[in-house]
């Protein structure tokens, strides 16, 4: 059995966003060394934010932000003590209808190139060049 996640969308800057942001700047600014100023970006103000609740606290965090040829799936993190137990799939699944739900089947996404494998599972395909983003290698992947 599959352990309990609760997923949600929030409004940017409700209380459950800000704790979305709190374990971004925990994944990505601390044990990811992102410069902050890079963190957060004009997108966070248009885009849809994803939350994932299990044991009373945010444990998964994304958004996705619609765009003319597609939705891109974006600032996604899981908490250090919530990975391994499928949240992450889960949080991409939920990502990916809630897409679907604001009229766009196609989703992108730039994946660290460490994981591209994980999304690839998803049905993510890679293509083009692996490039930097913030000092991290990245891969471009889509679903269609």
């Amino acid at each position: 059995m599959l352990p309990a996640l609760t997923l949600l969308e929030v409004p940017a800057f409700s209380p459950l966003a800000n704790l979305g942001f709190a374990l971004r700047r925990e994944v990505f600014i601390l044990e990811q060394n992102v410069p902050p100023e890079l963190e957060h970006d004009a997108d966070d103000m248009i885009a849809t934010h994803l939350v994932g609740i299990a044991e009373g606290a945010v444990v998964a965090v994304a958004r996705v932000v619609l765009k003319p040829d597609h939705a891109k799936i974006g600032r996604v993190a899981i908490a250090r003590t919530a990975r391994g137990r499928g949240f992450g799939a889960r949080l991409i699944a939920f990502a990916v209808a809630t897409a679907r739900e604001k009229g766009e089947s196609r989703c992108y996404l730039e994946s660290q190139a460490d994981k591209t494998q994980f999304y690839a599972r998803l049905g993510f395909v890679a293509y083009g060049e692996e490039f930097l983003d913030a000092g991290i290698a990245h891969v471009r992947m889509k679903n269609y």
